[in-house]
């Protein structure tokens, strides 16, 4: 029996100002990842791709681990997206031989404001053929069932990343403000 689950998430973040502006932060895939993910369950495939292993979760009788491969790319705009390209489904090979998870987001901030904001919205869908077991249960209890499990994930980063991205912005922006000003003296020197 082929289901369909999905569920999606915005938020809106208000963005403290600090000496760099959030742009720069953003423009680094790497800290957006790991503002959203745990770094130790997080590899860089490339520039722009990242694998991030979930953690387990529980659907009704069985457990699944998605280990998801993930584009994040700033477009020319300064919108940073968010696009799903692989999961894999570690433990059950039959539900990962007939699994497709899709996720799609988007984050950008918004000046229009005295304070700047971060908002973005994620959209997380799985489409995934239950196996025999599963198919005496009614498929509204399943629906119900599998569309909280992905609100509960999607909440879950949401809130990781409301604490951890601006707890890592401000500790950055201090350490870039260090580094500029460490860097003036010796450009005076130079110059005089």
């Amino acid at each position: 029996m082929y289901i369909r689950f999905n569920s999606s998430q915005s938020v809106e973040i208000a963005v403290p100002e600090e000496r760099v502006p959030i742009q720069h932060y953003l423009r680094q895939p790497r800290r957006l990842v790991n503002a959203l993910v745990d770094q130790s369950r997080t590899e860089q495939l490339s520039d722009e791709c990242f694998r991030l292993k979930m953690r387990p979760l529980q659907f009704m009788m069985l457990s699944i681990q998605p280990t998801v491969d993930m584009r994040v790319w700033a477009a020319s705009d300064g919108t940073i997206n968010l696009e799903s390209v692989a999961c894999e489904i570690r433990g059950v090979g039959y539900i990962n031989d007939r699994f497709a998870l899709n996720l799609k987001g988007k984050l950008c901030v918004d000046h229009s404001s005295a304070v700047a904001y971060l908002k973005g919205k994620a959209d997380l869908e799985v489409q995934v053929e239950l196996p025999p077991p599963f198919w005496l249960t009614p498929k509204p209890i399943l629906e119900a069932t599998g569309n909280a499990l992905l609100k509960s994930v999607l909440l879950s980063v949401k809130q990781r990343l409301m604490y951890q991205l601006l707890s890592d912005y401000r500790r950055w922006a201090s350490n870039e403000t260090e580094v500029i000003s460490s860097d003036v003296p010796q450009i005076l020197s130079l110059e005089g």
